[in-house]
């Protein structure tokens, strides 16, 4: 490779800072510029010949007045009293080395910024056999992840940190859906299906109307991705009946079509042993209760079926939560029938702690499990499309944990029939309430399951959290994918975001919705990366489609003022 041409050089390797084959400074030529993320290339020539390729990643860069003694000396310099020069330099992390031989640059070297085919070697882009695209650089570039470490062929999942309201999670969570099922990378695509649970207000209830407000500047930067600038084009909406609803009318505000309510049957939650799910909440390893959960389960399995989602239990029919709770109750404190429907040898307090647990429930759960409506069926998830949005957020914590757990498990068992063809991406937000760090529940422990398991089965997690320091551990590690935008200080401090170099913690705090900082495990700088506004709707206001029903207000729009900034 000849040297390169003056006009392409932005500046030589500093001689007055150390330089390591992790990292240098770079003086910055006067005629040029260096920002953050900025990716740079460089040569050194070894005593044998050999001439070793670097790249690297600007990660901080710095600007000082060489000459000045005091601070003050910037006045008399600014006046012209002082003789001064301004010296700019710009630190890199180094990314690559073809070959890999570890030496550091030499003090001196030219070094210009990488575009082309040396941008696609310094980040590793030239190895990806997939590339998915996951936004832009500062510069407007295309960035890619390698698709194996997230469909399972070498690695799986994504978990995505940042304060609520602020770091855009799900709104990022969705755009790598989107670029999944539209820059035909994903093989099985057509087979390949999404549920996204909606647990704060309701704008992901929106995702299949274009965004009429999408300006061209941003239609731009989908096609510098690859991506068609729209809407999801297959999706189904769920959402729980409204409070008391003998109809079982889905309980939303801001869209009036396409949505079907969701409830379970008391049937079905009998015979798929749902019991379990109501008792979602972190639990002492030391309670005893659990053991009366699944002998009660077990009795309830036995029930036969008295049409339209209602139950017979040893002669009893039951079409409400309500009175199957009450029958239960009937059972446990029977003295004749205790042993056989709690165990035998378990105590009264164990049994009282049990339904204690379970009558607490009968109000938030007797809406989403019931027996009084015809044809329960209709109202059965039925995750036909390629994405299914189940919205919880009007639900109780412990209502959405058990719609949780329950979808999950129903999608687990399908998936693990179905085989690894196709992939079940699920996107759940605030991780850290299902699959928290101490204790145990059945929620986590099928979390656990598809962190752990689920890559063979072909079942993806993007899971995220306002705090990864408060999530299972084995969660957050088993995903290849790491993301956070913006982040608490206190936060970022902590061990669980030990990738982040020192630079790009102190830059996580201040980033602006939109930006977020990613890292895959083929390249060893995270990359910081900026997402286009969503092309599909994510309030009324912007589904020209299906405008609000009269009288309906709407909600503040939580990235305003994106367009301005992007």
């Amino acid at each position: 490779m000849s040297d390169p041409l003056p006009e392409e050089l932005v500046g030589r390797v500093l001689g007055t800072d150390e330089a390591t084959p992790l990292d240098f400074w770079v003086a910055i030529d006067p005629g040029h510029y260096l920002q953050l993320d900025d990716v740079v290339a460089l040569e050194r020539d070894l005593p044998g010949g050999e001439r070793i390729r670097m790249f690297g990643v600007v990660s901080q860069v710095r600007a000082r007045h060489e000459g000045a003694r005091f601070d003050s000396d910037v006045f008399l310099i600014a006046d012209g009293k002082l003789p001064a020069e301004v010296s700019e330099a710009a630190k890199v992390l180094a990314t690559r080395f073809e070959p890999e031989v570890f030496v550091p640059p030499k003090p001196g070297s030219a070094v210009r910024k990488a575009r082309d085919e040396e941008r696609d070697q310094a980040l590793f882009f030239d190895r990806m056999e997939k590339k998915l695209a996951i936004g832009l650089s500062r510069d407007g570039e295309p960035l890619y992840v390698n698709l194996e470490f997230l469909d399972g062929t070498r690695g799986a999942h994504v978990n995505i940190s940042g304060v609520s309201g602020v770091a855009t999670k799900t709104t990022y969570a969705t755009f790598l859906l989107y670029s999944l099922f539209h820059s035909n990378v994903l093989q099985h695509a057509h087979a390949s299906k999404a549920i996204i649970f909606n647990v704060k207000g309701e704008d992901l209830l929106f995702l299949d109307q274009e965004n009429a407000k999408l300006e061209d500047a941003q239609r731009l930067r989908y096609r510098q991705l690859g991506l068609p600038a729209g809407a999801f084009a297959q999706v189904e909406f769920w959402a729980p009946p409204r409070r008391g609803d003998p109809n079982a009318t889905p309980w939303i505000s801001r869209r009036d079509t396409g949505v079907g309510s969701f409830f379970w049957s008391i049937l079905d939650f009998c015979r798929q042993d749902l019991l379990p799910y109501l008792f979602a909440d972190a639990e002492d390893d030391r309670a005893q209760y659990p053991i009366v959960i699944h002998n009660v389960m077990a009795q309830l399995r036995r029930c036969t079926d008295a049409g339209e989602g209602g139950v017979n239990i040893e002669g009893q029919t039951v079409r409400s939560f309500a009175a199957l709770v009450d029958l239960i109750s009937n059972r446990l404190t029977d003295e004749h029938e205790r042993e056989r429907w709690a165990g035998p040898a378990i105590g009264q307090g164990t049994v009282n702690a049990f339904l204690r647990r379970l009558f607490a429930a009968v109000r938030h759960v007797q809406d989403i499990i019931r027996g009084d409506v015809p044809n329960p069926e209709k109202h059965h998830i039925a995750r036909g499309s390629q994405v299914t949005v189940v919205d919880i957020h009007n639900l109780n914590d412990r209502a959405q944990r058990f719609v949780v757990g329950s979808v999950l498990r129903e999608a687990f068992d399908d998936k693990e029939k179905q085989g690894p063809e196709g992939h079940l991406f699920v996107v759940l937000d605030e991780l850290n309430k299902y699959a928290p760090r101490e204790g145990s529940s059945p929620i986590k422990e099928i979390l656990l399951d598809i962190a752990e398991r689920g890559r063979s089965l072909g079942i993806i997690l993007i899971g995220a959290q306002q705090t990864a320091s408060e999530v299972e551990r084995r969660v957050v590690s088993n995903s290849a994918i790491r993301v956070v935008g913006r982040l608490d200080s206190a936060e970022a401090g902590r061990e669980e975001y030990g990738w982040l170099p020192a630079a790009h913690r102190a830059r996580a705090t201040i980033v602006k919705p939109g930006t977020m900082i990613l890292s895959q495990p083929e390249l060893p700088v995270p990359l910081v990366l900026e997402f286009p506004f969503p092309a599909w709707a994510t309030r009324p206001s912007e589904a020209a489609e299906h405008p609000l029903p009269a009288g309906v207000g709407t909600a503040a729009d939580p990235l305003a003022g994106w367009m301005a900034e992007a």
